[in-house]
C-alpha cells in the first residue's frame, strides 16, 4: 500500500488581497478557512495520467496554522481524503481506515503564513482506477483539531470541522495503463493465522491472544446490546447523543448497521482475524474491502477492556468500517467530536465509526 509520493513544505508569496479574514477572528473558532487548496494531475513523459495528482495547501492567513499530519496527503494515505468518482459513480477506497486517539504535538504539521504544503499522491494505490473512464477527483479533508496560532479552532459556524477542499479535477484514466503497472495495489497480508475459540490470530503472542479474545467476547456483548436497543425502536438519549435528531431513515440505517456488525462479530469459524503486527501509536486499522481482518496497534493494548475507547469498543469501531457491514468513515474522532457531529451533521454521524463505538460502549450509561 506504499504510494509513490513526494511531499514538501515551501514558502510562497501571498497577495494581500488573498489573505483570509481568519486572523481577525477571536477564539474559539476561526472566521474563514485559511487553507487554499489546489490540485493538478501529475503526468508521465508522454503526458499520460497514471493516477498521480499533486496537491498544494497554502496558508493564506497572517497566523501560523497547525494541522494533524493524517489530515494531509502524504506518502501513505491513512484516511479517505479524496472523493473519487468514475462516470458519475463513486470509486471504492481501498486504503486503510485508522482509529486514533487525540493528536499529540508530534502529530501536527506547522504551516507559517504564506507556506505551502505539497504532496504528490498516487491515487491508484488507494482507489480502484482499474477501469477506463472519466474520473472526477476532489481533495476533501475534515480539519478536526486544526487551529491557528491565536488559539482559534478551524470550525464552521455549526461547530463542525472546516473542510480543506480543492476544486473538482476531471481526468481521463486508461484502465489498461493501471493494469500494466500493477494497479498500485498492495497484496493482502499472507497467512491464515492460528484459530482460537473461533477467532483467527496473526502474529500474536499467547498473552495477546488471551487479551484480544476477551475483547472479542465483550465486543459481541456490545453489538448484541446495541442491536437489541435499536430493534426495540428506542429513541432515548443514548441514540440522540451519538446519532442526532431522530428520523426514521437515519434510525433504520443505524439499525441495519448494527444488525450487520453483530452478525459479523458473531462469526466463529475463523472469519474474524486479529492481526497483532501493528506497532503504530494508534488503536487499530482495517482495509474496508478486506473483511474481517483487524490490525490492532499499541493504543489497543493499553486501553481498558470495556468503557470509553476500550478494546471491545475498538473492535466495534473497526468492524463498522468494512464495506460488507456498515461501510463507515472517520469524520471525527473522540467523544466530544462525535457529540458535536450528532448536533451539527446527523447524516455524517450515522456514517462515523467512533459514533458507532460510543453508542455501543454507552459510557456513561444512557437509556
Amino acid at each position: 500500500m506504499k504510494l509513490s509520493v513526494s511531499q514538501t513544505v515551501v514558502a510562497s508569496a501571498v497577495l494581500a488581497g488573498s489573505i483570509a479574514a481568519a486572523t481577525t477572528a477571536a477564539p474559539p473558532s476561526a472566521r474563514n478557512n485559511p487553507l487554499q487548496v489546489s490540485m493538478v494531475a501529475a503526468t508521465g513523459k508522454a503526458s499520460d495520467f497514471l493516477g498521480a495528482v499533486e496537491v498544494r495547501l497554502t496558508n493564506t492567513s497572517r497566523d501560523t496554522v497547525r494541522i494533524p499530519r493524517y489530515q494531509l496527503p502524504s506518502d501513505f494515505l491513512e484516511a479517505r481524503l479524496f472523493q473519487v468518482s468514475r462516470d458519475g459513480k463513486p470509486v471504492q477506497y481501498e486504503g486503510p481506515l485508522v482509529k486514533r486517539g487525540l493528536p499529540t504535538a508530534a502529530d501536527f504539521v506547522i504551516l507559517r503564513p504564506g507556506q505551502t504544503y505539497i504532496a504528490k499522491v498516487d491515487l491508484s494505490a488507494a482507489y480502484d482506477l482499474a477501469q477506463s473512464g472519466d474520473y472526477t477527483v476532489t481533495f476533501a479533508a475534515p480539519l478536526q483539531h486544526a487551529s491557528l496560532s491565536t488559539g482559534a479552532m478551524l470550525r464552521q459556524a455549526n461547530g463542525a470541522p472546516m473542510i480543506a477542499r480543492s476544486a473538482p479535477l476531471r481526468l481521463w484514466v486508461d484502465g489498461r495503463d493501471q493494469l500494466a503497472k500493477g494497479g498500485g495495489k498492495a497484496k493482502p497480508p499472507a497467512g491464515g493465522g492460528t484459530v482460537v475459540n473461533g477467532v483467527s490470530y496473526v502474529g500474536c503472542t499467547t498473552s495477546q491472544i488471551n487479551t484480544a479474545g476477551s475483547a472479542v467476547v465483550s465486543a459481541r456483548n456490545y453489538t448484541e446490546n446495541a442491536k437489541g436497543y435499536l430493534n426495540a425502536g428506542t429513541t432515548g438519549p443514548r441514540y440522540t447523543t451519538w446519532f442526532g435528531t431522530y428520523t426514521s431513515s437515519r434510525y433504520n440505517t443505524v439499525k441495519s448497521h448494527f444488525t450487520s456488525i453483530d452478525a459479523a462479530m458473531d462469526q466463529n469459524a475463523g472469519q474474524v482475524k486479529i492481526n497483532c503486527g501493528c506497532n503504530q501509536n494508534y488503536y487499530a486499522y482495517v482495509y474496508p474491502t478486506r473483511p474481517y481482518e483487524i490490525f490492532v496497534c499499541r493504543a489497543f493494548w493499553t486501553a481498558p477492556l470495556t468503557g470509553t475507547d476500550s478494546k471491545a469498543g475498538t473492535l466495534v469501531h473497526e468492524m463498522s468500517h468494512f464495506n460488507v457491514t456498515a461501510g463507515t468513515d472517520d469524520h471525527v474522532y473522540g467523544q466530544a467530536g462525535a457529540k458535536s457531529l450528532a448536533i451539527s451533521d446527523p447524516a455524517a454521524a450515522v456514517d462515523n465509526a467512533d459514533s458507532h463505538e460510543y453508542f455501543a460502549e454507552n459510557t456513561p450509561s444512557q437509556n
